[in-house]
């Protein structure tokens, strides 16, 4: 496929897969269960956090999180006290553990009470650059007292990681499309500059497409993807992952 072939093809898979037909089957419908703003952020936030590995466990875990809040996240994170979060010890999804659940409670609170909410704090020194601005975020979520081994469950694209959870975040939050997929809550942060959440299905599939050369799924990989999805569109650049996505775990090209 040519240039122009190839962006009528992945097109064609992004009008196929961005709808609501696809929530049912991706950890996007947890943040979809909630209508105001700061539910809706700390649902997203923490379905993202435990996103890998096997999807159905994903969302089970998910829908066990919110459920450990009492189904009121923000309110939650706001006014919960130490007998509340003792409920979290027996929390385990892979190596993300009740621990890890009770540090995210405190980061988020801290984000709340101290820098203005979730938008802002990814919107913190916004540089034009999301990758930069996720390892801000990562900065000012760990202001909290924390465990060392808690860091890893929020990666930091400056140390070379494609932070595919925190891309895909950015995704439900930033995009707004009306095709009822993405929740698009976020006005300060533009679609133009996010960047596609890389993983082994849509990094194999960018690579049989020729979007793709390097074989780690790393930061210099999200580079070089980027930069070939916005040649495509960009304004909206991330709508392609639907494409590389759907093409690998549902039709297994």
């Amino acid at each position: 496929m040519n240039a122009i072939e190839l962006k009528d093809f992945l097109d064609e898979k992004v009008e196929l897969y961005n709808n609501p037909d696809f929530i049912e089957s991706d950890p996007v419908q947890i943040p979809h269960l909630f209508s105001s703003k700061e539910d809706i952020e700390i649902a997203g936030f923490l379905a993202a956090t435990i996103a890998w590995g096997n999807r159905k466990m994903i969302i089970k875990n998910a829908y066990k999180m919110i459920d450990l809040m009492g189904n009121a996240p923000y309110d939650f994170v706001m006014s919960h006290s130490g007998n509340d979060i003792e409920k979290f010890e027996n929390f385990v999804h892979r190596t993300f553990n009740g621990q890890d659940f009770s540090t995210f409670i405190k980061g988020l609170q801290h984000i709340y009470s101290n820098h203005g909410g979730m938008e802002k704090a990814f919107e913190n020194n916004n540089s034009g650059n999301i990758q930069q601005n996720i390892s801000n975020f990562k900065k000012l979520f760990f202001e909290v007292e924390h465990q060392s081994r808690t860091q890893k469950h929020i990666s930091d694209p400056l140390n070379n990681s494609a932070a595919k959870r925190l891309n895909m975040y950015l995704r439900w939050m930033v995009r707004n499309d009306n095709k009822g997929v993405d929740l698009g809550i976020w006005k300060t942060i533009s679609p133009a500059l996010l960047s596609c959440p890389l993983d082994i299905h849509s990094g194999n599939v960018a690579r049989k497409l020729g979007l793709l050369t390097r074989k780690q799924n790393d930061g210099k990989a999200l580079a070089e993807l980027d930069k070939k999805l916005r040649e495509f569109d960009p304004n909206d650049p991330v709508k392609y992952d639907f494409a590389l996505f759907g093409l690998g775990v549902f039709e297994g090209f």
